[in-house]
């Protein structure tokens, strides 16, 4: 009982010991600020916003709703999910013996030359033939000395996490894309309007170039120019109306329906910024974004490794036990206790020939590691650019929306002092053409910059972790 209780307690110390040091996750160099953020002591951040609070329009929170729930990306993240789960909890039940049930019958008829021939001829046993019954349960056990079981829970643990924060970084992504193609949507709409409102006005022009050529005033010249003009602005109308159907079926696919149209009561115009664009502290971003967690998990999986493969260049002790019932004869086959038999056993293994082999994967899971903690690194450094380039986005598109926004409003009075000139005989045809060409390139431009502004506005909410909750 000693020696049993010593082997005990020495096994537990081995058991303690760990034959691999894990790599701690490094502490990336963070700016107290990201760049073009504005100087505030606000540490809270739009990244840590429910999507819904975040876009108030409910067309937009119904397309992603039905995104999140019907997309098959997100389904299929669901179920990679429940797999790592099933690998995980299967891990657990590495730390317990191996239990196996045997019951087995054979017989068998020896050569006469042969020994067990030679045997039956000797003892004179009227039979031929050797049979065997038995039934047994044999029990297994590796004793997990250097920690090798450990290693393979925590792995198996860390890509368990890994997939929930693929699935976090696949919403935030479906968050960005429905909203970024639904403010597309609308200002497709917006430029389908201005096109049409175009078409209109180059029609009252067209008359009253017609009055003047009837009356002799203007050459074919004059009519033909603003009829090109006009069908101009008449051919953008189908090239947006086909750009809003396939935007539509865009929608439509990522948020898991058949293609269709969507029904829309917001206008490009109506939609507005949030008041309040804080961006919180770089190290909150770190901790809240599913790719930057999904590269720490990545060392962890990556140190676990190492551990296994160094583990396996160790001695492994096993432990095997084999009892139960053993005849010649069925008769006797249950016969307790004369049937009765088992077998205690103990080794080590240690591996030789292929120990070479061990070594480099060995190897090969160190460099591995050292690849996890660069990739951590780039993860976090790429973050941070993410918001940084989203903040400049916002900040300049800004200022040219306003430019814009003045441009246009300067060439729609040019336009109606140009019309009311030309009516007047103060000014020819070819300035109200050109007036007319200038406010609608400016317009569609205007919607143009209105769209990226509100889709820099989403990526900087998909750049801060947003999306996921």
């Amino acid at each position: 009982m000693k020696n049993i209780l010593y082997s005990a307690a020495f096994l537990l110390l081995l058991s303690a010991c760990n034959v691999s040091k894990d790599v701690q996750t490094p502490k990336p160099a963070l700016p107290d600020t990201f760049r073009n953020a504005a100087a505030t002591k606000d540490t809270t951040s739009i990244g840590d916003i429910q999507y819904r609070s975040f876009f108030a329009d409910p067309t937009l929170q119904t397309l992603i709703d039905s995104a999140i729930t019907r997309n098959y990306d997100m389904q299929i993240a669901v179920k990679n999910i429940e797999a790592s789960q099933l690998l995980f909890k299967q891990v657990k039940w590495n730390n317990v013996p191996q239990v196996d049930l045997n019951v087995s019958a054979n017989s068998s008829r020896p050569s006469d030359n042969s020994l067990d021939g030679l045997s039956l001829a000797q003892d004179k046993i009227s039979t031929k033939h050797i049979e065997t019954y038995q039934a047994d349960i044999s029990l297994s056990w590796e004793a997990d000395i250097w920690g090798k079981i450990r290693s393979q829970s925590k792995l198996a643990f860390a890509n368990y996490l890994q997939t929930q924060e693929a699935k976090k970084l696949i919403q935030t992504n479906i968050v960005a894309s429905v909203s970024q193609g639904y403010y597309n949507l609308l200002m497709l709409d917006e430029q389908l309007n201005i096109a049409k409102s175009n078409v209109r006005l180059n029609d009252s022009t067209i008359r009253i170039i017609k009055l003047q050529y009837d009356a002799g005033q203007v050459t074919s010249l004059a009519v033909q120019q603003a009829e090109a003009q006009e069908q101009t602005a008449a051919e953008l109308i189908p090239q947006f109306e086909q750009n809003i159907a396939i935007q539509e079926n865009a929608l439509s696919i990522l948020a898991g329906q058949l293609p269709e149209k969507i029904t829309r009561s917001t206008t490009l115009d109506q939609i507005t910024m949030p008041a309040n664009l804080s961006t919180g502290i770089p190290s909150a971003m770190v901790s809240r974004r599913p790719d930057v967690q999904s590269a720490e998990l990545a060392l962890v999986v990556a140190n676990a490794n190492v551990g296994i493969n160094k583990a396996s260049m160790y001695p492994a002790l096993r432990i095997t036990a084999d009892g139960g019932v053993n005849s010649f004869k069925a008769s006797n086959w249950f016969n307790i206790p004369s049937s009765l038999f088992g077998i205690v056993a103990g080794s080590v293994l240690q591996p030789l020939l292929d120990h070479k082999e061990l070594k480099t994967q060995y190897d090969v899971a160190q460099v591995n590691r050292e690849k996890a903690v660069l990739q951590f690194r780039q993860t976090v450094l790429n973050a941070v650019g993410d918001v940084s380039d989203a903040l400049v986005k916002i900040e300049k598109l800004n200022q040219q929306e306003t430019i814009a926004a003045k441009r246009v409003n300067t060439l729609n009075q040019a336009t109606a002092n140009a019309s009311l000139l030309f009516k007047n005989g103060m000014a020819d045809y070819l300035e109200v053409i050109t007036a007319q060409s200038n406010v609608l390139q400016s317009q569609l431009e205007l919607a143009t910059i209105k769209r990226d502004e509100l889709s820099a506005v989403s990526e900087l909410y998909q750049s801060l972790g947003g999306g996921w909750r």
